[in-house]
């Protein structure tokens, strides 16, 4: 059985011959810092030099060798690409400004810290006068190299090809843009400011979606993307709020993105969704990431019981406690235990519970995925 046919079995909830797992193949299941030199080097391999500090919203592509040992399914294409007509500039090397007007910082750490917020206390007029990104000025060389890279997988191998989501959500912009106190504020006293912000933002969506899936739409298998709606124990805001607000542009964007592939379209959001499961098959999303177990009520068992059925769970191996600090035999039992609870009736796909950081062993992420390839067969 190929891990194709696999994948469609999963998307239908059929019970696959074989568990497709994923590492590197959205850009929420890839690997943070030297966490991927680590398991080279476990793995025996040569480690290569460390690339270049990638920009955020850029994912590093996992080593072919590491993908290839440990049998992963998923194959990754595509990126947030960068108008040539907008904000962004380099300022120094550990600090430049993003397309959306937004300074990030590199501050020693491994991410890129952001340091202000261009749309802080805007108002609804402030949003015309605002140098907002032309799709229109992405460079369509970068765009036809990925499809290229897209085709080769899709005609000349058999895993399951991923296009990396080519646009941030709207939400996370709102709250990027004007910062998490005042854009929370403006959705609840207001409204017209988010409207206004979120039609810009689709506006730059829509015709994103036009020139990327356009290209490579039809070599692939599923697309991602990435909103976070959630902490640890709640939501960021209410269900009414979300359906009122934000709903309606997550579900015109998935309709138009699959006006130009048929591919599954997976959503990211971190924490507590539970209450929104419902609201965001409604939307269209047919996969869910990342299934963080330790948040509240996303424990497996509870998710599989309530919408097992309706929706693809990725991800559900968790990355606070048991990978870090884990031995391989209680990795290993959890692996188990994930499997056994997510994969009753087809309906998921094995994932660490987001990116793998530097804390992880190299082993424990190795043991994971063979543990995962042993209890992933059909019985």
């Amino acid at each position: 059985m190929s891990r194709r046919t696999d994948f469609q079995k999963i998307l239908r909830h059929e019970q696959p011959d074989n568990l497709i797992l994923d590492l590197g193949g959205c850009p929420l299941s890839t690997m943070e810092g030297d966490s991927m030199y680590r398991l080279l080097a476990h793995l025996g391999y040569e480690v290569p030099e460390r690339i270049e500090r990638l920009r955020f919203g850029k994912t590093r592509r996992i080593d072919e060798r590491i993908l290839e040992r440990l049998d992963i399914d998923t194959r990754s294409v595509g990126e947030i690409y960068v108008p040539k007509n907008s904000l962004y500039r380099m300022i120094t090397p550990d600090k430049y400004v993003d397309e959306w007007g937004i300074t990030r910082a590199f501050t020693g750490g491994l991410y890129w810290e952001q340091t202000d917020f261009p749309l802080k206390g805007a108002t609804v007029a402030d949003l015309d006068r605002f140098q907002w990104p032309d799709p229109d000025s992405i460079d369509r060389a970068l765009v036809e190299k990925d499809a290229a890279e897209a085709r080769r997988l899709y005609e000349e191998t058999d895993y399951i090809v991923c296009a990396e989501h080519p646009v941030y959500g709207v939400f996370e912009l709102g709250c990027w843009m004007c910062g998490f106190d005042d854009f929370l504020l403006k959705m609840g006293i207001d409204p017209d400011f988010v409207v206004k912000f979120f039609d810009k933002v689709w506006e730059y969506q829509k015709r994103v979606i036009e020139i990327y899936y356009g290209a490579l739409g039809r070599y692939i298998h599923y697309t991602s993307s990435g909103d976070d709606f959630a902490t640890q124990s709640s939501l960021f805001v209410s269900v009414d709020m979300f359906n009122e607000l934000i709903k309606p542009y997550l579900k015109k964007r998935i309709a138009y993105t699959k006006q130009f592939t048929d591919a599954a379209f997976l959503h990211h959001s971190c924490g507590s969704v539970f209450p929104l499961i419902g609201e965001l098959v409604d939307a269209g999303v047919d996969i869910l990431n990342p299934i963080q177990p330790k948040a509240s009520f996303m424990a497996p068992d509870n998710l599989k019981a309530h919408y097992g059925d309706r929706i693809v769970f990725h991800g559900g191996l968790d990355t606070q406690e048991v990978l870090p600090f884990g031995t391989r035999e209680s990795v290993g039992e959890a692996v188990r235990e994930t499997i056994g609870a997510l994969n009753r009736d087809g309906g998921y796909i094995f994932a660490a519970a987001h990116n793998i950081q530097e804390d992880v062993p190299a082993a424990n992420v190795a043991y994971m995925f063979e543990a995962a390839r042993q209890y992933g067969r059909k019985q």
